[in-house]
């Protein structure tokens, strides 16, 4: 029968509410949602996961905060985060790799916790046993060193693309995907994969959630890894559902 309970060392327990920060963009969002429930098992609505998102277009870019002086995205990320905290969200998730940059003050304002889409995206690779992977991200995640950060207790090498073929991945992100534009000209970014690949990485890291989008809408066929897709799993194994 469908429910919302699964048994647990004999013990049924209620599966957890999932809250989406989000809106950073909105196709972004929607592509965390649609993981989640295309990765959930279940035989029908009532064994899916509850999850309520907060698709808040008026957080401020978080790559013009950090390398432009921009509006501080925080006060909206904390925002969102109480907001759905309030309605009943146990467990949060932001489909933004560069909005990682505030995420201890986002952790700070809730008492729920938000899942780290980037440290559960390096315990994959380094589960997967690869060596050396390629960064594909905005200009504010690459500079700031989260990826870095977070990578730092691994044995993965980060490759980044060079100077115009970086340029190349965030025109794609913000004059491609952003600007809901099905026809961009993708051929300078499939230029700055490959050059990755070329310099030995055996896995190009989707490190912008605009990235997997891109990645369909303009058929760039490279070996991935997708974080959102990470974070969309890990989310549903602590909600308490099953993957597949």
């Amino acid at each position: 029968a469908c429910d919302t309970l699964r048994a647990e060392g004999g013990i049924l327990m209620k599966k957890k509410t999932i809250g989406i920060i989000g809106g950073m963009g909105p196709m972004a969002t929607a592509d965390l949602f649609q993981k989640i429930t295309m990765h959930t098992r279940a035989c029908c609505d009532q064994e899916h996961l509850r999850v309520l998102i907060d698709s808040n277009i008026h957080i401020p870019d978080r790559t013009a905060a950090i390398l432009h002086g921009g509006a501080d995205p925080l006060p909206e990320l904390t925002a969102s985060a109480r907001g759905l905290e309030r309605q009943g969200a146990e467990l949060l998730l932001m489909p933004c790799n560069t909005a990682h940059y505030f995420y201890d003050g986002v952790q700070a304002a809730v008492q729920v916790p938000v899942l780290h889409m980037i440290r559960l995206t390096a315990r994959a690779l380094e589960a997967r046993g690869v060596k050396t992977a390629g960064l594909l991200a905005t200009d504010g995640t690459v500079q700031t060193g989260i990826y870095q950060q977070c990578f730092a207790d691994t044995d993965i090498r980060l490759l980044t693309p060079d100077g115009a073929d970086q340029q190349a991945v965030m025109e794609m992100i913000y004059q491609g995907v952003k600007a809901g534009r099905r026809d961009y000209d993708a051929s300078r970014a499939r230029r700055a994969m490959a050059a990755l690949l070329d310099r030995g990485a055996e896995t190009l890291i989707l490190g912008c959630t605009e990235m997997p989008l891109a990645v369909r809408l303009y058929g760039l066929d490279f070996p991935v890894t997708d974080p959102t897709l990470e974070l969309a799993l890990a989310a549903i194994r602590e909600a308490g559902a099953e993957t597949i």
